[in-house]
């Protein structure tokens, strides 16, 4: 059985889920009817169709992912190389 590091793991976790919200825009377009148009981050409008709700769904996952994400790799990087006092 192959090892997989964690950065790599959680890198390849975090594509998958972009990918999932950016399908459920695409399903959400296509399945769902009188839609109105989105509004990325209640500023930026996109157009209503499959492409809009795709990149309206990825992008929201990304940053709401992303940023949290981030932060988290940021604090750590700074833990780990903390000396030892003990």
């Amino acid at each position: 059985m192959r090892r997989t590091g964690g950065r790599r793991l959680v890198l390849v976790l975090y594509a998958l889920l972009v990918f999932v919200g950016g399908a459920a825009g695409v399903l959400v377009s296509v399945f769902v009817e009188g839609l109105s148009a989105p509004r990325l981050f209640g500023l930026i409008a996109l157009p209503v169709s499959t492409v809009g709700f795709a990149a309206y769904g990825a992008v929201t996952v990304a940053v709401l992912l992303g940023v949290p994400l981030l932060l988290v790799a940021y604090v750590s990087a700074d833990i780990d190389d903390a000396p030892d006092d003990g």
